[in-house]
C-alpha cells in the first residue's frame, strides 16, 4: 500500500468515525422500560405496585391558566401560573436566542414554536396537583440589587389541608427550589406523594443535518448511570424506575432541565405521553406520614438553564453528563477544562482553540514527526517510484515486488505515517464533540467578521483558507504514482472545503490551525530529509 492510498485510508477512516459517533448520537440506546398507569397525573401507587395498566394519552390536553406571577433575578425572567403553580415561561438573561438579539426562551406554554413547561403536584386527600389553583399576594416579584436569595409563596386551603408552595431563586444560581409545607387539618393521618414532572412537545430544531443533537428526556441514577429517552420512545413505552438517588430531566442542545430530590428519597422516574404530541418526564416519591394537626415540609430543586459545568457540578452528581460528548467523553472533558482554562487566561474563545490547537499540536509532535519523516522519505524516493512503474509497464507485481525491495534497501516503512495519525484521530473526534456541545462558544465572538463561533463563517473564509491549507499539504505530499489517486487528491480539499462550510467557525478555525501546523511541521522535516539526501548522494559521488 503506498502512501497516497495510507492518506486516503486515513481520511475516509477518519469520516466513517465521524459520521458513526453522529449516528450514535442520534440513535440513541434507550432503557428497559415499564407502562405507566396515568396521562394526566402520576399514580400515588406505582411505588408500591406492580400495576402496569396502560391509559391511553389524553386527546383533549389543554394546561389549565389562571393569573400570571412575573419574576426577575439576575439571570432569570419567569412566569408562573397559579394554576398548579407551573414554570410556564422561563427566559435566560444571559443567553441570546437563534438570532442574536432577543433572550433566550428556555421554557414557554406557547405552543408556538414549542411547548415545554414545569409542573409539580401532591396526590392524595384532597391535595393540590398541577390542575388546581393556588393564590398569591403577589404579582410580581424582583431580585433587588445586593439581595441574594427570593421567595415566591403559592397557597392552597380547603377545609382538610392546607399547602404552601414555595419557590425560591438564588442569586448566581440556574438552582430553582421548590418547597412543600403540608398543614394537615383533617381528623386523620395522611401520607400525600409528591410528583415532580417536565412537559415538552415532540418537536426537535435542534443543530443540523450535518450536526444533530439530542432532545428528549433523560435520567441519571448511580446504578444506571447516564441515559438518553427520544420522544419516539416514550410513545411506544412507559418508563418506570425506582432508586434512592439520582434526577430525571430533559436536555436538548446547550441546554437542560432536571427534578432533582433530596439523596435517600425513595423515588420513582418516569416518561409517559400526556397527549397526541406532548410527553412528560418526571419524578413520583411518597412522603412521611402527617398526622392530624401537623405539619411537614418537603423540599426539592429544579435545575434549569446552560450545560455549564461549573453550575452542573454544584447541582447533582451525573448532571454533567448532559453536556454531552459521546463514546469519547473520557478523553473530552479533560479537553475542555483545559479550553476553560485558557480561556479564563485570554478572555477570548478563539484565542483559546488556537492556544489548545498548538498544545495539542505539540502533545503529539513526536508521532506526528515520525509520520511526515515516512512522507518525506517516500517523497524524496518518488523519482525512483516512477521510473520503475514506467520499466515494469503493466506488470504490478512485478512492480510491486521492486517497490518493497526498494523500501528495505532505503529502510522506510510505508506504514510509518499511518499509525500515528489514527492515534491521533480519538483525539479529533473529541475535540470536535467539545467545540460543538460547548453552550460558552454559542455566540462567542472571535475576531474581525467571526462574531459567533458556533455558528458557520458568514463569509466562508476559514473554509477556504482550509481548503488552500489541505492542497499545500497535498503538495508538500510524496507525488502519487497512480493517476486516478492524483485527482482524487486534488479533489479532496474542494470537497472538504464545501463540507466545512457548514460547520461551526470555532470548529473549523480549529482545523485551520491544525493544518497550517502541520504544515510547517512537514515542510520543516521535508526540508532535513531532503537535505540528507543530498548529502548522501554527494558522499556517494565524490566515492
Amino acid at each position: 500500500m503506498d502512501t497516497k492510498r495510507l492518506i486516503l485510508f486515513v481520511v475516509f477512516s477518519f469520516s466513517i468515525l465521524l459520521l458513526w459517533d453522529t449516528w450514535q448520537r442520534k440513535h440513541v440506546p434507550v432503557s428497559e422500560v415499564a407502562s405507566q398507569q396515568d396521562a394526566s397525573v402520576p399514580s400515588s401507587q406505582k411505588l408500591n405496585t406492580t400495576d402496569t395498566k396502560t391509559i391511553s394519552p389524553d386527546s383533549n390536553f389543554k394546561l389549565e391558566t389562571a393569573s400570571r406571577i412575573k419574576v426577575v433575578t439576575d439571570l432569570y425572567q419567569i412566569e408562573i401560573d397559579t394554576a398548579g403553580g407551573d414554570i410556564r415561561r422561563l427566559l435566560l438573561n444571559n443567553h441570546l436566542a437563534d438570532n442574536g438579539q432577543d433572550k433566550f426562551v428556555l421554557l414557554d406554554d406557547a405552543h408556538k414554536p414549542l411547548l415545554y413547561v414545569a409542573q409539580t403536584g401532591l396526590i392524595g386527600n384532597d391535595l393540590p396537583t398541577h390542575k388546581s389553583t393556588f393564590t398569591s399576594e403577589k404579582t410580581n416579584y424582583v431580585l433587588e440589587s445586593g439581595q441574594n436569595h427570593l421567595d415566591v409563596k403559592l397557597n392552597y386551603k380547603n377545609q382538610d389541608v392546607e399547602v404552601v408552595k414555595i419557590i425560591s431563586f438564588d442569586r448566581d444560581s440556574y438552582q430553582i427550589g421548590v418547597r412543600y409545607e403540608i398543614t394537615n387539618h383533617s381528623k386523620l393521618a395522611i401520607t400525600p406523594s409528591a410528583y415532580f414532572q417536565l412537559l415538552h412537545d415532540d418537536e426537535s430544531n435542534q443543530g443540523s443535518s450535518l450536526a444533530p443533537t439530542f432532545t428528549g428526556g433523560a435520567y441519571y441514577t448511580e446504578a444506571d448511570k447516564f441515559k438518553k429517552i427520544n420522544f419516539k420512545d416514550m410513545k411506544k413505552h412507559d418508563l418506570s424506575l425506582i432508586s434512592v438517588d439520582g434526577w430525571v430531566g430533559l436536555v436538548q442542545h446547550y441546554f437542560a432541565s432536571a427534578w432533582i430530590l433530596p439523596v435517600n428519597q425513595k423515588r420513582e422516574f418516569y416518561t409517559k405521553q400526556v397527549a397526541d404530541n406532548i410527553y412528560s418526564s418526571g419524578v413520583l416519591t411518597q412522603l412521611s406520614a402527617i398526622q392530624s394537626g401537623d405539619k411537614k415540609e418537603f423540599a426539592t430543586k429544579l435545575y434549569s438553564g446552560p450545560q455549564i459545568k461549573e453550575q452542573l457540578e454544584k447541582a447533582a452528581p451525573g448532571l454533567t453528563y448532559t453536556v454531552d460528548y459521546g463514546w469519547l467523553t473520557f478523553i473530552a472533558s479533560p479537553l475542555f477544562v483545559v479550553l476553560n482554562w485558557i480561556y479564563k487566561l485570554v478572555n477570548n474563545w478563539g484565542g483559546a482553540i488556537i492556544i489548545l490547537t498548538v498544545l495539542i499540536k505539540l502533545l503529539f509532535y513526536p508521532l506526528s514527526a515520525a509520520s511526515y519523516k515516512s512522507m518525506a522519505q517516500l517523497r524524496e524516493l518518488a523519482p525512483r517510484l516512477q521510473s520503475m512503474k514506467e520499466k515494469f509497464g503493466d506488470d504490478k507485481v512485478k512492480f510491486q515486488q521492486a517497490m518493497l525491495e526498494l523500501y528495505r534497501t532505503e529502510k522506510i516503512n510505508p506504514m510509518g505515517g499511518c499509525l500515528p495519525i489514527l492515534i491521533q484521530i480519538p483525539v479529533f473526534i473529541s475535540l470536535y464533540w467539545v467545540l460543538m456541545g460547548a453552550v460558552e462558544l454559542r455566540h462567542a465572538p472571535f475576531i474581525l467578521w467571526i462574531t459567533d463561533l458556533s455558528v458557520k463563517d458568514p463569509f466562508y473564509v476559514l473554509p477556504i483558507i482550509m481548503g488552500i491549507s489541505m492542497i499545500v499539504q497535498t503538495k508538500l505530499n510524496p507525488a502519487p504514482t497512480d493517476p486516478m489517486q492524483a485527482k482524487l487528491m486534488m479533489i479532496m480539499p474542494v470537497v472538504f472545503s464545501i463540507f466545512f462550510f457548514f460547520f461551526p467557525a470555532g470548529l473549523v478555525l480549529y482545523w485551520v490551525i491544525n493544518n497550517l501546523l502541520s504544515i510547517l511541521q512537514q515542510w520543516m522535516i521535508n526540508r532535513s530529509i531532503h537535505a540528507a539526501a543530498l548529502a548522501k548522494k554527494g558522499n556517494a559521488a565524490r566515492k
